[in-house]
């Protein structure tokens, strides 16, 4: 049986080129461990494979962060699992999945999910992600201060008001 060889390295100040032991694995593991506990190093190291491609610390911890993306798709399934729980209002989604309520209107109009009301959108024209809602076209009005009259006339036409596209959200 062959034990794999292994290098010890700074994990701070990752180099290959200068390791601070080389051996057996199993020996080099308890190596580390006394070593860094009795304080003969005083940093963090690492066994790595000779040969092997040695990232920064700082690009290893940006691997493990979180994928934004995987985050959205699950506060997506929150809300479509409240959703056919019963909730069908941005408010309920909102106090059942402890989403902002913002945050599930911005989700909503991203993925085109369907909600049971009807509802006003305005979607700011160079910044598709700034969007601002309202269930009428009063409050979508106080919103942007702007009339509920030429609110609706805008979505009638593909107009603008006051710098937004506004567009009504028919029931699902």
């Amino acid at each position: 049986m062959t034990e794999t060889q292994v290098l010890v390295i700074n994990a701070d100040l990752p180099n290959i080129d200068h390791p601070l032991a080389i051996g057996p694995e199993p020996e080099m593991f308890k190596l580390a461990q006394h070593n860094y506990k009795s304080g003969v190093w005083p940093f963090p190291v690492r066994l790595v494979k000779p040969g092997t491609q040695i990232k920064s610390e700082a690009a290893y911890l940006a691997s493990m962060r979180p994928d934004p993306q995987t985050a959205e798709h699950e506060q997506i399934r929150e809300i479509r699992r409240a959703y056919h729980d019963g909730c069908h209002t941005i408010r309920e989604l909102a106090a059942q999945t402890g989403i902002t309520s913002k945050r599930i209107t911005h989700l909503v109009h991203k993925y085109s999910l369907r909600l049971r009301n009807e509802y006003w959108r305005a979607v700011k024209y160079n910044d598709p992600d700034e969007i601002i809602t309202g269930q009428t076209v009063y409050i979508l009005g106080d919103k942007l201060d702007a009339p509920a009259d030429s609110i609706k006339q805008a979505s009638q036409s593909n107009g603008l008001v006051r710098g937004y596209y506004i567009s009504r959200v028919p029931r699902a």
